[in-house]
C-alpha cells in the first residue's frame, strides 16, 4: 500500500490550494493529447477543409491554446500559471484527427494540467465545428504524455 497522501485535502478531508511558494521556480514542460474519432466521410471533408463552419483545425489550435491560459480558472486548485509557450499540433490520421499539446513555464509547480485542458478543448472545439455532419464523433484517450522539471523529475508514458 502506497504510504502517499493526497496534496489537495487537509488532515480534516478538506480540499486545499497547495502552498508552493516554499519551492524554487525551474522550468518545467508538460505535453499531452487527445483523440478525436470520426467516420471517413467526415475526415474526407476536413480534409478538404468543406466543413460548413471553416477551418475546424485551426480554430481547434487556438482555442486548445486559449483554454490552456484559462487552466487555473476552470479546475479549482489549480494555481495560476505564467505560461511561456502553448501549442497545439494537430494531425488527421486514418480513423481520426490526434491532437498533442504543449505547455511550458518557469514556476513553482508544473504545467500537467494547461497541457491536459488544451488537448481537452480542442478536442471538444474540432467535435464542435464537425458536428453539423456527424453526431457520433467520439473524443477519447486525453492523456498526459510527459513531464519535465520540478523535484519528480522527468516522466514519459510508456506507450
Amino acid at each position: 500500500m502506497s504510504t502517499k497522501r493526497l496534496t489537495h485535502v487537509d488532515s480534516e478531508g478538506r480540499s486545499r490550494m497547495v502552498d508552493v511558494s516554499g519551492k524554487e521556480a525551474t522550468r518545467r514542460v508538460a505535453r499531452a493529447e487527445a483523440f478525436v474519432e470520426m467516420s471517413p466521410a467526415t475526415l474526407k471533408l476536413l480534409r478538404a477543409n468543406a466543413l460548413p463552419k471553416g477551418n475546424p483545425l485551426e480554430t481547434a489550435r487556438i482555442a486548445g491554446i486559449q483554454a490552456a491560459k484559462k487552466t487555473s480558472e476552470l479546475i479549482p486548485l489549480c494555481h495560476p500559471l505564467p505560461l511561456t509557450h502553448v501549442d497545439v499540433e494537430i494531425t488527421v490520421v486514418r480513423d481520426g484527427v490526434r491532437l498533442e499539446s504543449t505547455a511550458s513555464t518557469k514556476a513553482e509547480t508544473g504545467v500537467e494540467m494547461e497541457a491536459l485542458t488544451a488537448a481537452a478543448v480542442a478536442a471538444l472545439t474540432l467535435y464542435d465545428m464537425c458536428k453539423a455532419v456527424e453526431k457520433g464523433i467520439t473524443i477519447g484517450k486525453v492523456r498526459l504524455l510527459e513531464k519535465s522539471g520540478g523535484k519528480s523529475g522527468h516522466w514519459v508514458r510508456k506507450r
